[in-house]
């Protein structure tokens, strides 16, 4: 992101606990058969680094660097790389419309829930590709917010998937961003892409008590809390309600939640 881009998630602590349960196997297996000993990658929105040093570990001793916008993420990351002790890896500030590197080179770039928050995906993308090497992958995944579903219905679900989308739309950022990645990576000059999708989802009570637990607290702590009330979108009392909603919704055994992210790998020219 560029500093002129509102992150609507902010960096709340409940929303960095939900970014550090991503992993290269639970958020980027698509990308995996590209990841070989001794290429060098680029991690544009690492925040705290759980899938760029696993990025690390796979193509270890190849160069890896991840940037975030934000300082505080960058010094966790920093912190579990040594813990790990991965020295290939580097953690440093970055701008994702302006990529601080000379043309060609990455063999592989990597953005992951970065392009839904973006005013300008495309231009994004046309810088990634100029920092990939010819031959080289960019690859992009993102959810889908209209596409995510339920059970049991609830209607302060509903409310919170119409509140975010609003939140979202209000920073100029696109929360249906999945169904768009093939047509934004074909206006920025992409031919060759290979399209798929996965899912994360949660269902046993661990997993219910884990999603449920850091989307209450987000909806009314975090960053798009604060932006949906300043833009009067919603109200602290309805934000209350809709956390219960979470929380109940975590309660029924039976419960079940699935999260479509849409995966695209485009081939640099």
């Amino acid at each position: 992101m560029s500093p002129a881009d509102t992150y609507t998630h902010g960096h709340h602590e409940s929303v960095l606990r939900s970014h550090s349960m991503r992993t290269v196997e639970n958020s980027a297996a698509y990308l995996i058969p590209f990841l070989t000993t001794g290429r060098s990658v680029l991690d544009i929105g690492c925040g705290p680094g759980t899938i760029t040093l696993g990025l690390a570990e796979r193509v270890a001793p190849g160069r890896v660097i991840g940037i975030d916008r934000e300082a505080g993420p960058l010094a966790a990351a920093r912190a579990a790389a040594a813990e790990r002790g991965l020295g290939t890896v580097e953690f440093a500030s970055g701008d994702a419309y302006a990529l601080d590197f000379p043309d060609d080179t990455f063999d592989v770039v990597h953005a992951h829930q970065v392009l839904q928050h973006l005013t300008d995906p495309v231009a994004a993308l046309v810088e990634m590709r100029r920092v990939a090497r010819p031959g080289g992958v960019v690859a992009v995944r993102d959810a889908d917010y209209s596409a995510m579903t339920w059970h049991p219905a609830d209607p302060r679900l509903d409310r919170w998937l119409d509140v975010y989308h609003q939140v979202a739309r209000h920073n100029d950022a696109e929360p249906d961003a999945g169904r768009r990645l093939k047509s934004w990576a074909s206006a920025a000059g992409f031919t060759d892409l290979t399209c798929t999708a996965s899912a994360w989802c949660f269902a046993s009570d661990d997993e219910r008590a884990w999603w449920a637990g850091t989307w209450a607290t987000r909806v009314t702590e975090s960053a798009m809390a604060e932006q949906a009330v300043a833009a009067g979108i919603s109200t602290p009392d309805e934000l209350a309600d809709i956390a219960a909603g979470w929380r109940a919704w975590a309660g029924e055994p039976d419960a079940w939640f699935a999260v479509l992210n849409a995966e695209v790998l485009a081939v640099a020219p």
